[in-house]
C-alpha cells in the first residue's frame, strides 16, 4: 500500500487514514525514522508488552549470579568481545584448515 502526502511548513507529514488503519496506529504514536538508500523509513514504536525490551528490563531475570558476583556493563562488554574474538579465531582456523 502506498499513498501521496505532503510535508507541511512545520516539517510534519500526514499519514492517510487507510495506512493508519492498516498499521493499527493512532494519534500520538511515536516513530523511529531511518534513512536508507535515500528513502525515509518510519517504523512505529510499539508500547505494548510485546515491544522490544531494554537490557535493564531483564535485570535479575535469572536470579542471583552463581558466584554471587554481579558484573558491570563494562565487564559484560569485555566478555562479549572476548567471546566474539574467540569465535572469529575459530572460524578463520576452520576456514584455513578446510582450504588445505
Amino acid at each position: 500500500m502506498s499513498a501521496l502526502t505532503k510535508l507541511s511548513s512545520k516539517g510534519q507529514l500526514t499519514i492517510p487514514k487507510g495506512i493508519q488503519e492498516k498499521l493499527d496506529i493512532a494519534p500520538g504514536t511515536e516513530f523511529y525514522l531511518t534513512v536508507e538508500d535515500g528513502k525515509l523509513l518510519a517504523t512505529p514504536k510499539r508500547t505494548s508488552i510485546s515491544a522490544t525490551k531494554r537490557l535493564m528490563d531483564f535485570a535479575g531475570i535469572l536470579g542471583k549470579p552463581p558466584n554471587g558476583r554481579s558484573l558491570s556493563l563494562e565487564d559484560i562488554d569485555d566478555a562479549i568481545m572476548d567471546a566474539v574474538a574467540e569465535d572469529e579465531e575459530r572460524i578463520q582456523r576452520e576456514w584455513r584448515e578446510g582450504r588445505k
